[in-house]
């Protein structure tokens, strides 16, 4: 399993941005990247200035987004639907875009369940639990992936 570091991480969404911005070719999840990194203007300019933000800490009790835990969990749920794995996953998603009519808007929706379920497990220490995630999706969608 590829397990980047932290400025692994952050250095692939600079990459994917300066390789966009100078009309280089992007190559594998960069492509895939590109899309939220262009539904986010709010972060192009510190895409620009990686110098400036590489580094940079986004500790909660301050109360910003961190806009790479962000944008990697746009690329969470990418790879997530596009194997549909979690089996299911997708028909959620489908049900989710359906009641907001937008993608982007869909994935948030989305991301809101899946820091639910890393919450959960961090708090409980526990292995991540399915049910937590689908659960939330359901709520949100009001769509039942299984009877009852």
């Amino acid at each position: 399993m590829y397990n980047p570091s932290r400025q692994d991480a952050r250095q692939f969404f600079f990459t994917a941005w300066r390789k966009y911005r100078t009309q280089q070719p992007l190559e594998g999840l960069e492509a895939t990247v590109l899309e939220t990194l262009l539904a986010h203007p709010e972060y192009h300019a510190l895409l620009d200035q990686p110098a400036r933000y590489q580094e940079r800490d986004y500790p909660p009790e301050f109360g910003e987004t961190n806009p790479f835990l962000h944008l990697s969990m746009h690329l969470a749920i990418a790879e997530q639907l596009s194997i549909d794995q979690p089996a299911g996953i997708r028909a959620h998603y489908q049900a989710l875009l359906a009641k907001t009519g937008d993608a982007m808007d869909a994935q948030h929706e989305m991301m809101d369940c899946l820091a639910e379920m890393i919450w959960q497990s961090q708090r409980q220490q526990t292995a991540y639990d399915l049910a937590v995630y689908f659960a939330c999706l359901e709520k949100k969608s009001g769509w039942q992936s299984t009877p009852g």
